[in-house]
């Protein structure tokens, strides 16, 4: 963990370094987010917010945005040839969740800009993990170069994996972690990865929570995501960590919420009855998040409850805005499903890749949310 910090560290003090030719090109770069594919460059256009740079060939990219694409990039670099028509297929959970509907986006957008084929498939529903093995053991009997899988939870996707393996099919696992230790034990293996510090997530969101407590502290609750998923365990582990250790402060619930909006704002209800002076709920994701709003605001008992999430969804940026929610930790979905699908590129053009690629993250408040208009 510490080892992460010290990379989360080092990745904020090269922002301030990069950020100034964070929208350039470069004969190395990939075509950056609001360029054209090919040899075309942007032409840049005066925009009156600072934050936003808009680009005559297309959409606006957030500067904050911009500083993380350039982190990733150098990390991935030197970066693979592009303009190549690879086929890509790509594994999400669910598109019941909004997180992963835009990482869909995302990563159509992304295939388009880089010149590749990319096919996005996903389980029905958050907890589905047999139909999510099914999905990608019909993903394997197809003619990709590579998939990207973000598994439901660490076991799931093993045998399918290890089929992928067999036919030499490349694998790079996004986000939540595809088991390490149960992929060798079958004959498998990952030949990437890419994700965030989900502890390091959990952190920051207690951390925030705490300073805004102020020295009388008080009870705090958490609601999780489904037993056992990485991002879930993660994010709790994190954000217990920082209240522990904390005066003043006490955990009286840590319950999980199964991403389940419905569940999420029974969970918090729940909570309200049997401790009416909770002062602050930390929800693993914003849907959980905004169900956890919605009852104490349903019970006239918003006031004074700090409430944060995780992921930074559009609706979550419109609800910081307005003052529903305090909060979200923040990572461009834009960039890391297009850094993913150039690491995949890596891997199937053979270039060495790192063990691991860290997206960096950016803690969003109503004191600073101004700041990330144009984010992706």
């Amino acid at each position: 963990m510490k080892e992460k910090m010290k990379r989360m560290l080092a990745f904020m003090l090269l922002f301030s370094l990069v950020a100034f030719a964070a929208g350039c090109g470069s004969p190395a770069s990939p075509p950056a987010s609001g360029e054209k594919t090919g040899t075309g460059a942007a032409e840049e256009v005066k925009e009156d917010d600072d934050e936003v740079e808009k680009t005559a060939a297309g959409p606006a990219m957030n500067s904050k945005a911009q500083e993380i694409e350039q982190v990733l990039m150098d990390q991935l670099a030197p970066l693979p040839e592009f303009n190549t028509g690879e086929k890509i297929g790509v594994l999400i959970i669910t598109l019941a969740n909004p997180f992963w509907v835009a990482m869909k986006e995302g990563y159509e957008k992304a295939g388009a800009e880089l010149g590749i084929e990319v096919a996005v498939m996903a389980a029905p529903t958050e907890g589905d993990t047999k139909s999510q093995l099914e999905t990608l053991d019909a993903m394997v009997a197809r003619d990709y170069a590579a998939i990207v899988a973000s598994p439901i939870e660490p076991f799931n996707l093993v045998p399918g994996v290890v089929r992928a393996n067999k036919k030499g099919i490349k694998v790079i696992n996004l986000g939540p972690p595809i088991s390490k230790e149960a992929l060798k034990e079958a004959g498998g293996w990952l030949d990437g990865r890419i994700t965030v510090d989900y502890e390091e997530q959990g952190a920051m969101a207690a951390e925030y929570i705490v300073e805004k407590l102020g020295p009388a502290g008080g009870k705090v609750a958490i609601i999780q995501g489904i037993p056992g998923a990485g991002q879930s365990e993660g994010r709790t582990a994190g954000a217990k960590k920082v209240f522990e250790a904390a005066e003043n402060v006490e955990i009286v619930s840590i319950q999980p919420g199964n991403w389940d909006r419905n569940t999420a704002y029974n969970i918090a209800s729940n909570i309200l009855q049997a401790h009416p002076d909770i002062r602050a709920i930390f929800c693993c994701n914003d849907v959980m998040a905004l169900a956890a709003a919605d009852a104490l605001e349903a019970a006239g008992k918003r006031e004074g409850v700090i409430i944060f999430g995780v992921d930074f969804i559009s609706e979550a940026h419109e609800a910081i805005k307005e003052g529903k929610l305090d909060g979200s930790i923040a990572y461009s979905i834009r960039v890391y499903s297009k850094a993913a699908l150039i690491l995949a590129l890596k891997t199937v053009q053979g270039h060495a890749i790192p063990d691991e690629v860290f997206s960096p993250l950016a803690l969003v408040s109503k004191e600073n949310v101004a700041e990330f208009e144009g984010w992706e």
